[in-house]
């Protein structure tokens, strides 16, 4: 096979364009395309939020399978598959308008974010491990910022030149060819199988269980913040009579942001330790959830949207590696249990917030509870032992 002789910069660009496929358009698409669909289809907002909620499961289904699959030419063939079937899915939300049609696609659409974030990360992990590289994940998580921006200023592009909702999401699947091609092409080769005594297996998770229910304590908090910006940064912007048609401007922000935040925190956690990273990490992201609600102004709007960008991905990449590199034979799963903990915020956290600000009428209650939790999760994070 011909990707057996690959350079890291190949390897890396390859699982940074997967990223952006699996995520950015299998995942990301949706936020942007939604007024589109909601105002040419008749999609109301409670459809809309089930669909968003059936794109977590998806992803979700995904992670619990992740745990599941020890087999490295079984995780191999599923993020081969994954880019296939996010590529297909984007396309087929333009076919029909069938509402369990739509349910099923974006649940695909999770499944394959969890190939591109799980199994893609895993498997570069490993292969940057095997060659002698130094095991960080910021370089590939790249893909999430990207994504983010190609979503956003997608949709903004798509709708000038194809005003029509399903033209739109035929266009991005044809803008997926552009990314599917490296992604394939510059696969990781499939790792060497390894062989694990099964009285071992259980070691290869996350560690003493002091040390594994910190993290994914801590890592629940994470996921209640990444998701409460995510599902509503854009309706949050809008809501503030000042700022109407700022949303999209804010979510390009996020992804931007996003972007060179993965270097600088790989750089941070070489100069201070993963531990003191990630509570900076912590610290800032809650300051970046607080903003707008102590303010309706743009500047807290966008200086909040930046600051979600530029943390979450931090938070994501250091955490991932620091588990997976504690599972060298098999990161992916590692990563994949953290991942339920991060998962299952992210789909009781936007149900909380939703009915909070439709009790209220504003999104500033949901925004102060999330800076709670997330405080909460950086005080147990301070707690982490080293387990070395």
């Amino acid at each position: 096979m011909s990707n057996k002789h690959l350079h890291p910069w190949q390897v890396l660009t390859g699982g940074i364009c997967g990223l952006v496929l699996t995520i950015g358009l299998a995942r990301f698409a949706y936020t942007p395309l939604l007024p589109s669909l909601q105002t040419q289809t008749g999609l109301t907002d409670a459809a809309a939020g089930g669909l968003a909620a059936i794109n977590y499961a998806g992803y979700m289904s995904g992670a619990l399978a992740a745990t599941w699959i020890d087999d490295v030419r079984w995780r191999h063939w599923l993020y081969s598959a994954g880019l296939w079937m996010a590529l297909l899915t984007v396309a087929a939300m333009a076919l029909t308008t069938w509402m369990p049609a739509w349910a099923l696609i974006r649940y695909i659409g999770g499944l394959c974010g969890a190939t591109g974030m799980l199994l893609g990360s895993g498997l570069i992990l490993g292969w940057l491990m095997r060659q002698g590289r130094r095991p960080e994940l910021g370089l590939y998580f790249i893909g999430l910022g990207l994504g983010i921006v190609v979503s956003a200023l997608g949709a903004w592009g798509l709708a000038q030149l194809w005003p029509t909702w399903s033209d739109q999401w035929l266009a991005f699947a044809a803008l997926g060819l552009l990314f599917f091609v490296p992604a394939w092409k510059w696969r990781p080769p499939v790792p060497p199988q390894v062989v694990v005594a099964h009285d071992a297996a259980p070691a290869a998770g996350l560690g003493s269980r002091r040390w594994a229910w910190t993290m994914l304590t801590s890592y629940f908090a994470a996921g209640w913040g990444f998701v409460i910006s995510a599902t509503f940064t854009v309706a949050i912007v809008e809501r503030e009579p000042a700022l109407a048609g700022q949303g999209p401007l804010a979510w390009a922000m996020v992804g931007m942001a996003a972007m060179p935040a993965v270097f600088i925190w790989d750089l941070v956690a070489r100069r201070v330790g993963d531990k003191r990273a990630l509570l900076l990490a912590f610290g800032l992201q809650t300051l970046s959830v607080m903003l707008p609600a102590m303010s309706g102004e743009l500047w807290a709007a966008l200086a909040g949207a930046v600051g979600y960008g530029a943390t979450f991905i931090g938070i994501v990449s250091m955490t991932l590696a620091l588990v997976g590199r504690r599972a060298p034979n098999n990161p992916g799963k590692a990563m994949a249990k953290l991942t339920l903990s991060y998962g299952a915020a992210q789909m009781l956290a936007p149900v909380v917030a939703g009915y909070m600000a439709q009790t209220t009428g504003t999104f500033k209650g949901a925004l102060w509870l999330t800076a709670g939790v997330m405080a909460a999760g950086m005080a147990l994070l301070a707690t982490l032992p080293k387990d070395d």
